[in-house]
């Protein structure tokens, strides 16, 4: 068992932090909110700690998982970040979807000061968090992938490497861009269905065992049309990531007209106040 630390107990690090105690590892966590971190004792023993630094000192692998570019570099390369007091052969790796910018910047930082940093962004949701079934894009040196995989391995239904450092977050940058152009075609096909008069749950039923289907209109299509729009990741949190695959989009010259008129979409869904709706609400765009 090895001796790591979780930063960031948000609604994903929480219950990820949570597998790594349960598999029998030596957990040390940090979070910005100490409450938070003492609600996360109570349910799992270990330690606290009251900084990055202080959470990674000794720590074999550290694990991060918090909102953006800015908050990643605030607990590893700011003040009293983890990157200060990790030890050399140690391996950070964040899940964090961030850009692969900021990914190439900390492991150039990771190698300098002789530890490894593996991007290693998450598709599945808070609800594949909980249950310890995450997919996991990863990025950076085979060796150092291979090392923690097998920690990972706690919260992880796969993992995998994609290639050098940043690869992670392409991948994952690959993934939010094939969801934003479902939900929007799952939005409009579900308020047709309901505009001429069907039934949305049988034909679901129908389309959803043909080429129509997919993990969204399985999951998503019934209660999109029931206005329940409750179910995890938030406009406001992919609004953030569909920026990092417009802004990556620039740099690589790839176009991306369906991702910018979703993302789009998505700010007149914050507009409507729904900014902590999750992303089927695309749907509400349409039967205002």
């Amino acid at each position: 068992m090895a001796k790591t630390a979780f930063i960031g107990l948000g609604v994903m690090g929480f219950p990820m932090a949570g597998h790594l105690a349960k598999a029998g590892h030596d957990v040390v966590v940090y979070n910005r909110n100490a409450a938070k971190a003492e609600a996360w004792l109570k349910d799992h023993g270990g330690r606290a700690a009251p900084t990055p630094a202080a959470a990674a000192e000794g720590a074999e692998f550290v694990f991060a998982c918090v909102g953006n570019d800015d908050d990643v570099r605030a607990v590893t390369t700011g003040p009293e970040g983890a990157f200060s007091t990790m030890a050399k052969g140690s391996i950070f790796t964040d899940h964090t979807t961030a850009s692969a910018n900021v990914a190439r910047e900390l492991d150039a930082a990771a190698k300098k000061a002789g530890f490894g940093f593996v991007d290693a962004p998450v598709s599945g949701g808070q609800a594949g968090a909980e249950n310890g079934v995450l997919t996991i894009m990863c990025g950076g040196d085979a060796a150092e992938f291979d090392r923690v995989a097998p920690v990972m391995d706690a919260y992880a239904r796969s993992r995998r490497l994609l290639g050098p450092s940043g690869s992670g977050q392409i991948t994952k940058m690959v993934n939010q861009i094939a969801i934003a152009g479902l939900l929007q075609g799952l939005s409009e096909a579900v308020n047709f269905a309901a505009r001429a008069g069907l039934s949305v749950p049988d034909v679901i039923d129908v389309i959803s065992k043909g080429a129509a289907g997919s993990w969204q209109m399985e999951n998503r299509a019934v209660t999109m049309s029931e206005d329940k729009f409750e179910f995890g990741f938030a406009v406001d949190w992919m609004r953030k990531d569909l920026g990092i695959c417009l802004d990556e989009a620039k740099s690589n010259g790839a176009r991306l007209p369906v991702t910018a008129l979703v993302d789009q979409f998505y700010g007149e869904v914050q507009d409507m106040g729904g900014g902590r709706w999750d992303t089927s609400s695309l749907l509400r765009r349409l039967t205002r």
